[in-house]
C-alpha cells in the first residue's frame, strides 16, 4: 500500500520556465494529476509531502488542491528543509507559495532554522524518504540536476526496504504531448 507519497522534481528554471504561461506546465500537471488519481483509486493514498520548492513541486500543490475537490480525503503537508526558504523568491512566487502553505494539512520545517548550508536539504531528503512509502519524481537520468540527490538517496534506501519509485521521465511528457496533439488532430 501507498499510502504516503512524497512527490519532487525538477525546479522551474532547471527545465527553463520562466512564467507561469509556459505550456509545458500543464503537460508536467497532467502526468502528475494522472498518476496521483491512479493512486488514489489502487492504493489509496492518503498524504503527500511536498518541500514547496519551486517548479514540479508547486505545480504538484496546485494539482493537489484541484484534486481535493473530488478526493477530499487527499492531504498534502509542506516540509521545508529550513525555515523561510522563500525569503529571497519574487514576489508572485512568494503569494504562490504562501497559498500553497495556507491549504496544506501540515507544515513544518525540518530543522528549523534558516538556511545554513546543504546539509539541510539532505536532511530533508533523508527525513521525507523515511517517512513516507514511496516517491513521484518528475526526472530524467540523462538531465541530472538538483532531483538527482534525492533520487539517488531514494534508490539506496529502496535497495534496503519496501520502497517505491514511480518516475515521470522525458518519454512519459512526450507521450501526453502526442495524445493532446492526436486529441486535437
Amino acid at each position: 500500500m501507498l499510502k504516503r507519497l512524497v512527490i519532487t522534481g525538477y525546479k522551474q528554471h532547471e527545465l527553463g520556465v520562466f512564467d507561469d504561461k509556459h505550456p509545458g506546465i500543464a503537460i508536467i500537471k497532467k502526468a502528475i494529476r494522472r498518476q496521483l488519481i491512479q493512486l488514489i483509486e489502487e492504493e489509496q493514498l492518503e498524504w503527500v509531502i511536498l518541500s514547496g520548492q519551486l517548479g514540479v513541486e508547486t505545480w504538484a500543490a496546485e494539482v493537489i488542491m484541484d484534486l481535493q475537490m473530488d478526493f477530499p480525503q487527499l492531504k498534502y503537508a509542506v516540509i521545508t528543509p529550513f525555515l523561510d526558504q522563500e525569503k529571497n523568491w519574487k514576489e508572485d512566487k512568494q503569494e504562490k507559495y504562501q497559498e500553497i502553505l495556507m491549504f496544506a494539512d501540515y507544515h513544518t520545517s525540518v530543522t528549523n532554522r534558516p538556511y545554513e548550508g546543504p546539509w539541510q536539504f539532505r536532511e530533508k531528503n533523508k527525513f521525507v524518504i523515511r517517512n513516507t512509502d514511496g516517491m513521484l519524481i518528475v526526472y530524467d537520468d540523462e538531465k541530472g540536476g538538483s532531483p538527482k540527490y534525492i533520487k539517488e538517496y531514494a534508490d539506496e534506501y529502496a535497495e534496503q526496504n519496501d520502497y517505491r519509485i514511480i518516475v515521470i521521465d522525458s518519454y512519459d511528457l512526450h507521450a501526453i504531448v502526442e495524445e493532446e496533439m492526436y486529441e486535437q488532430w
